[in-house]
């Protein structure tokens, strides 16, 4: 459900003159990401997300959530630097190829895998770290909803850190007119954080080169939010 250094860069596997396929077009969200994933032995690069790695890289480790992690590069670089990782998708073809990689790397005595659809149901516990990187889907997944309950499971002195387009690629064809690609401060002011609470260490877009599927080049905009929870020392 993340961007993870996209392969193909595209949102969609339909053909250029048909309209791209969507969750609507499937059963469940379940449907559609095992559908998506199915298309190729592997859709992500394999690499962590450039921020994620950033703002992380030297942190204490500890308990970490990556929530929709697809196939597993975020969740498996955390592992590597000494955090105990929870990795949630809504599909199991890419959870599966995840468990592959964690095994591959020998870090998979310290990832958790679980299957969710975050508008359904949630990971329990605290966490000291919870990434949301391109948590992006077409149809009504309820993206707000799910960031809000991303927030609860910060643990006192923990991290949300939440990366995401800004607009659709230069390259992107039928792109979906529904979709709106919130701004960071929108995506701040969705979570509804308490006052005094948290400290806003990140609000910025930035623009990142990046390729096109047939080698063109092009720029994104992406969006990050980083924010911490206060602990009672804070005060």
């Amino acid at each position: 459900m993340t961007d993870h250094h996209s392969r193909s860069h595209s949102h969609s596997h339909s053909a250029s003159n048909e309209k791209p396929l969507s969750p609507d077009d499937f059963s469940s969200y379940e449907a559609y990401w095992d559908d998506r994933y199915g298309q190729s032995d592997r859709i992500w690069s394999g690499r962590p997300n450039t921020i994620l790695v950033r703002e992380i890289t030297g942190v204490s480790p500890g308990r970490a959530l990556d929530l929709g992690c697809g196939e597993g590069a975020d969740a498996v670089w955390l592992a590597r630097q000494g955090w105990q990782v929870t990795g949630t998708d809504v599909s199991g073809v890419a959870l599966g190829r995840a468990a592959e990689h964690a095994e591959a790397e020998g870090v998979a005595d310290r990832i958790d895998w679980q299957r969710h659809d975050l508008g359904v149901s949630f990971p329990e516990g605290g966490f000291d770290l919870v990434s949301a990187q391109f948590l992006h889907s077409y149809g009504d997944m309820p993206r707000e909803k799910i960031l809000r309950t991303a927030a609860s499971a910060v643990a006192p002195g923990g991290t949300l850190l939440i990366v995401g387009h800004g607009g659709f690629a230069p390259w992107e064809e039928n792109p979906h007119p529904e979709v709106h690609f919130p701004t960071p401060e929108e995506v701040l002011e969705s979570l509804g954080l308490a006052e005094g609470e948290w400290e806003v260490q990140i609000c910025e877009e930035h623009e990142r080169q990046q390729n096109g599927p047939d080698g063109q080049p092009g720029h994104r905009t992406d969006n990050t939010l980083k924010v911490r929870r206060l602990t009672g020392s804070d005060a």
